[in-house]
């Protein structure tokens, strides 16, 4: 029971619409999530081929190439030809999951559930309704999420978005909490760093920086932190971006 309060894996015959889940990709290095809408469906944001903005560094060939949307070389009875990279999209859980393993992120968790879990696994944010999260998710289909960017607007973002209307101002990083946790991990390892130099026994503070820089970059406790419209979100006002 310990273990699944920690590490979020479902099984599918638990899923309700409206779920926010994610499923990791090459042995937990990152995870791609979505919105489960009904009858195994789900709607998730994957790179346009061509318009993705990543890191500008050789690990983007790397993480894009190997997006659920891509990795399937064969067609799919379910899916048949719905387009696999074309920002918001619908796929099968299968598609969705691509042979990983089936997680449900977690909403309005206390803190120090927050500080143990996984980076990008939950958030103390509160979710709304469900209907208004399917209502956003089926909007963005039709009309979009912008471009597809790995620190700014990228997959999390998206369905966080979906889960609480919740948009970041200003050029900080977005909602996506594995981005905070890599924000974080810097923090964390420059201050460790520092502190070692002056004294082995004062690195463990770079463990409490890491707590803190993880959770203030957490999307419910973010003061640039703004509940948006969904209508306003593909208006043109680049809000997001």
């Amino acid at each position: 029971m310990k273990k699944k309060v920690l590490f979020n894996k479902i099984k599918k015959e638990e899923l309700e619409a409206g779920d926010h889940i994610y499923t990791w990709r090459h042995r937990y290095l990152y995870a791609h999530h979505g919105i489960y809408v009904d009858a195994g469906n789900v709607i998730h944001f994957t790179p346009t081929a061509g318009r993705e903005i990543g890191t500008g560094t050789d690990a983007d060939r790397f993480i894009f190439s190997s997006s659920s949307s891509l990795h399937s070389k064969s067609q799919c009875p379910t899916c048949g030809d719905r387009p696999r990279n074309n920002g918001v999209i619908s796929s099968c859980l299968e598609c969705f999951l691509s042979g990983g393993k089936l997680y449900r992120f977690k909403y309005g968790v206390s803190v120090r559930l927050f500080l143990a879990q996984v980076r990008g696994t939950c958030t103390t944010a509160p979710s709304d309704q469900p209907e208004d999260v399917l209502r956003r998710a089926e909007f963005l289909l039709s009309y979009g999420f912008g471009d597809y960017k790995l620190f700014k607007n990228n997959c999390e973002d998206f369905t966080i978005y979906c889960k609480t209307g919740y948009v970041i101002l200003g050029k900080s990083v977005g909602r996506s909490g594995q981005v905070g946790g890599v924000v974080a991990s810097v923090a964390a390892l420059s201050c460790a760093c520092a502190y070692s130099v002056m004294s082995p026994s004062l690195a463990p503070i770079g463990l409490g920086t890491y707590c803190i820089s993880r959770y203030l970059t957490d999307i419910g406790v973010r003061k640039d932190a703004v509940k948006i419209a969904v209508q306003k979100i593909v208006s043109g006002d680049d809000l997001h971006y």
